[in-house]
């Protein structure tokens, strides 16, 4: 599904304009090419944050995950998580999530990581954001997703779904990966594939994920570029058939995002998001 430039489709026009796009598709549904059944598979929309409201992100969606976590959140990462507006805030239509460099609570830099566990969660759909990210080696710019269920299950059980990942020591190269018990990068068994985008850090795109039943395609500006399906070998490889709750953060170095270093001349950093839109299949479709 191609997305409109942001100056070509102003944001209060996008319901309207979706509601024409769905009455128009599913008429000409019979007639229509695979590619663009694709479409018509994922046109109800059930979320969206346009970010049109300056100040806080709205907390009827976004929750904040604070603090260091438990080893750096398990990666080894070095930033503090804040909710306050020098990390996070929504401004000019956009999401704005800045890394600083600062002393702050035991840690040397600082940033922010939304989530919305509790708030919105969702079992398949379309799940997309439109992003710029941030560049510079120690980035890790991130848009995914973790099983509800993850607090009795714990990770990597409960399953997760990178659709956006980025590290800033290998610039352009965008990751979209699947994490499951048996496939996870503590084994280096993750399932996943990769697309070149040049100008990450100074153009928007949209990056997405078609999770249906039993299969997984990953998309960049419409671009599909890899396809993760359920290999019918019981949970621990498939885990992704209950509800999950999105997350966007930007990290800072990291077993990844660090492994070659942290540019101690690149800040602050700042990834923004114009928006989140979630969909689910049609259900004139898929009943």
């Amino acid at each position: 599904m191609t997305i409109m430039p942001k100056q070509s489709i102003p944001k209060r026009l996008f319901i309207s304009v979706q509601s024409l796009l769905l009455s128009t598709l599913l008429f000409l549904f019979l007639g229509c090419t695979d590619d663009t059944q694709k479409v018509v598979n994922f046109t109800t929309l059930v979320m969206q944050d346009e970010f049109d409201k300056n100040g806080a992100p709205d907390p009827n969606l976004w929750g904040f995950d604070i603090g260091r976590g438990q080893n750096g959140w398990g990666n080894n990462e070095l930033q503090f998580y804040t909710n306050r507006s020098k990390n996070v805030t929504v401004k000019d239509g956009n999401l704005v999530i800045t890394a600083e460099k600062e002393s702050f609570s035991g840690a040397e830099y600082t940033s922010a990581r939304l989530i919305t566990k509790g708030k919105f969660e969702q079992t398949y759909g379309r799940f997309e954001a439109r992003m710029k990210l941030p560049w510079g080696q120690g980035m890790w710019p991130a848009f995914w997703m973790l099983g509800a269920d993850i607090d009795t299950k714990s990770w990597p059980l409960c399953g997760e779904i990178d659709i956006m990942e980025h590290v800033g020591y290998d610039p352009g190269i965008v990751h979209g990966t699947v994490h499951t018990e048996a496939f996870n990068h503590l084994q280096g068994t993750q399932k996943g594939g990769q697309l070149l985008v040049s100008n990450f850090a100074t153009e928007f795109h949209t990056y997405a994920v078609d999770w249906k039943q039993g299969q997984m395609d990953f998309y960049i500006d419409g671009n599909h570029y890899f396809t993760f399906k359920n290999t019918g070998n019981g949970y621990q490889e498939w885990p992704f058939d209950q509800p999950f709750y999105l997350i966007l953060n930007l990290a800072v170095g990291g077993n990844w995002g660090g492994k070659e270093g942290v540019d101690a001349s690149i800040w602050p950093q700042r990834m923004e998001v114009d928006y989140v839109r979630v969909y689910k299949q049609n259900p004139q479709l898929h009943p």
